[in-house]
């Protein structure tokens, strides 16, 4: 307060010391620096746009997920002069966000501003708009946008080829490529890929090769993604040197070429050259992953190794691969089919612990484990834990009855099912007709077909048109078979093998091979079952030349291995021909263990045709090495025995004998108390829609015979 009272008091103009001797300039040395400087202009304060404003604001929302403020402002900037630009930008960003959101609306108000403003065609909203609509599966949209515009560059070709792939609309993507080649657009990495999957699910082998043609021209003839996507549609084909020539010129090979290469050889079932692809895959440092495995297993149960398939479910977890629902269901189905519920109930556990049982494939795979290994009741508790009631979930169920022949209650499940609203579909229909075969109750199989043909939605369903002709032909109403047969508008192996079947069994193997062939003229490949009714055919009809010519011609020829079921008609033919030396020496050669069964058809043989010694060497090995659980076995083994004069043998036997028929009678008593539906007695029966309508359709069995 001094010094400022110094300051301010008045000065003499003649006088340069200040009272009490100060001067200024001692003064000054108390006067903050802050205070020397020169005072600071106070500048007008800055004031953003309008239209930058709200773009900022814009901005904000989308980033923050604010969708409908974000439209708003939006809304509130088109009206803005001179912000054009920040309305284009903010018109690309925001559809971008309407497939995020799902709002469909509002990207076509977004849409329709565009083409009032003149921006429908700009290169940026062009893919934009495409991506909004693809998003959306309105692909005739984007389509119809993408051809319009002049863009040369492949984007938004690429988003259309890919959604038309997504949607398993093939033609139109393939279409699509054609008509981008057509305007001079230069596909890229991208467009291959979807392409060649699309003509490889339409098995367009031309189209494919017209694609194939245009990379090898280009610069993305080395492409990794390219290459993989070249052997998988190969593979479709079923041309596996085209796509091993490929894999061996890749420079670079990830899994997915590994995993398409070996998938080439299992789909084949030519498990040998798959496994020493799988065996250079893991040298070359290649992790194998679970669909590498899956692939392997695939294979194996494609050609009916089953404990393959189960070694290589089971190999996954030494190599620390985490089983998927795929891997699961090709455990399962391994198990299902050699009868081993105690590994199939660990898949179970599995399945559980990792929640793979909610999924309807595992859950299905499931029932039909137990349905294969008899275990009716714990197939019916697995059906009974599906929430969801769906008519899959019937017709899991029903067909695990009808496969282990329980006429009852299947008709039972059939009538629930319609109770619940549910009406079988082919299903449902197709599992029910073998047990009408297999339980000679054609009668019911006749019903069915009634309601077969009061559906026309049931036309074009070959599986079922060919379950009921097998029917009729494993019931030996040929001439009815053969009149489905004739009305039927398309046939494949499946119809051409009942067919040969259904006349093999009447023992007009003539017939059935003059079949076979005109399958073969019709460019049929015929599979493992096809092979089987040929072979069963020549034996029933003691067509001993023509079963051998064509069991040498099924690898030669056709590249089917023979399994143990062709060599056991094989077995048969000879034995039916007297060929005892010839039926000894190809049993011999069997390549797997071979069942009791092919031996007791040797001994029987043997019995008819009075040949001891072959006989006695197959009694010996039924007896000693296989022994047998059939009481037929142990008849023809007596009887074998007392023919040669083998007593000792023979007291062996019929205390064999003894004892099983005791735990024959015991398993008889105990058979009836656990069919797995509890309480089916004391359901009430409802009558279904296929007996409500018999009478109505009693005149349309004349056409059937």
């Amino acid at each position: 307060m001094i010094i400022c009272r110094l300051l301010y008091m008045p000065s003499s103009p003649s006088r340069s010391i200040l009272i009490r001797g100060l001067t200024v300039s001692k003064i000054c040395k108390f006067i903050p620096q802050s205070w020397k400087q020169p005072p600071r202009l106070i500048s007008k304060p800055q004031y953003e746009s309008v239209p930058a404003t709200l773009f900022k604001s814009f901005r904000y929302c989308i980033a923050h997920g604010h969708f409908y403020e974000a439209f708003r402002a939006f809304s509130l900037l088109r009206h803005q002069s001179g912000s054009h630009e920040l309305v284009f930008r903010s018109a690309a960003s925001l559809l971008s966000t309407c497939v995020e959101f799902n709002e469909f609306v509002s990207g076509q108000q977004i849409h329709a501003y565009c083409i009032s403003s003149g921006l429908e065609f700009d290169p940026v909203l062009v893919l934009k708009l495409v991506t909004f609509y693809s998003a959306f599966n309105l692909l005739d949209e984007a389509q119809t946008i993408t051809e319009n515009s002049d863009i040369f560059h492949p984007f938004p070709w690429n988003v259309l080829i890919d959604s038309y792939v997504r949607n398993k609309r093939f033609e139109e993507s393939v279409s699509v490529y054609k008509r981008m080649m057509g305007k001079g657009v230069q596909p890229d990495e991208f467009t291959y890929p979807s392409v060649l999957k699309a003509c490889g699910a339409l098995l367009d082998f031309a189209s494919g090769r017209v694609v194939h043609g245009s990379i090898e021209v280009s610069s993305h003839r080395c492409s990794l993604y390219v290459c993989n996507a070249l052997i998988s549609m190969y593979k479709r084909f079923g041309k596996v040197d085209i796509a091993r020539r490929l894999f061996d010129r890749m420079s670079e090979r990830d899994a997915v070429s590994w995993n398409a290469v070996i998938n080439c050889y299992a789909s084949k079932g030519n498990l040998e050259e798959a496994l020493e692809l799988f065996d250079r895959m893991l040298q070359s440092g290649v992790e194998a992953t679970v669909v590498t495995w899956n692939t392997l297993a695939g294979g194996c149960l494609k050609i009916g190794n089953y404990v393959g398939a189960l070694n290589c479910v089971l190999e996954m977890r030494n190599y620390n691969v985490g089983l998927d629902s795929v891997a699961m269901i090709n455990g399962l189905t391994a198990c299902s089919h050699i009868g081993e519920l105690r590994l199939g109930k660990v898949f179970h556990c599995l399945a559980i612990s990792s929640g793979f049982n909610n999924i309807d494939n595992v859950r299905n795979s499931l029932i039909t484990l137990y349905s294969r290994c008899g275990d009716l009741r714990h197939a019916f508790l697995v059906f009974q834990e599906i929430e969801v009631n769906s008519l899959s979930r019937w017709n899991s169920v029903i067909s695990c009855y009808a496969h282990n022949m329980r006429s009852e209650e299947t008709s039972f499940l059939v009538r629930e099912m319609l109770l619940y609203g549910f009406h079988p579909n082919y299903v449902t229909l197709a599992s029910i007709l073998p047990l009408c075969a297999r339980v000679a109750n054609l009668q019911h199989g006749k019903e069915i077909h009634c309601y077969i043909l009061r559906r026309q939605s049931f036309n074009g369903s070959l599986i079922l048109w060919n379950s009921l002709f097998d029917m009729y032909a494993k019931s030996g109403e040929i001439i009815a078979a053969k009149r489905v047969y004739d009305s039927m508008r398309k046939r494949d192996k499946v119809t051409y093998t009942s067919l040969i079947g259904g006349y093999g069994m009447l023992g007009k193997g003539e017939v059935a091979l003059s079949l076979f062939k005109e399958m073969i003229r019709s460019g049929m490949k015929p599979d493992h079952v096809t092979m089987v009714a040929v072979l069963s055919a020549c034996s029933h009809s003691n067509l001993v030349r023509q079963g051998q010519s064509w069991f040498g011609k099924m690898q030669t020829v056709f590249g089917i291995h023979p399994r143990l079921e062709h060599y056991s008609c094989m077995v048969d033919l000879y034995c039916r021909a007297g060929h005892l030396a010839a039926a000894r020496k190809i049993f011999l050669k069997i390549p797997y263990e071979p069942s009791s069964a092919m031996c007791a058809t040797i001994l029987k043989a043997c019995l008819i045709h009075g040949n001891t010694d072959i006989g006695e060497w197959a009694a010996d090995k039924l007896l000693l090495e296989m022994k047998p659980e059939h009481l037929g076995h142990y008849m023809l083994l007596a009887d074998m025995y007392a023919a040669t004069g083998s007593w000792n043998k023979l007291v062996t036997v019929k205390t064999s004998l003894s004892d099983m028929c005791l735990q024959k009678a015991h398993d008889f008593a105990l058979m009836e108390t656990d069919s797995g539906l509890d309480g089916v007695n004391d359901k009430p029966m409802i009558d279904s829609a296929v007996n409500q309508e018999q009478s109505s359709d009693e005149e349309r069995l004349v056409e059937v015979g």
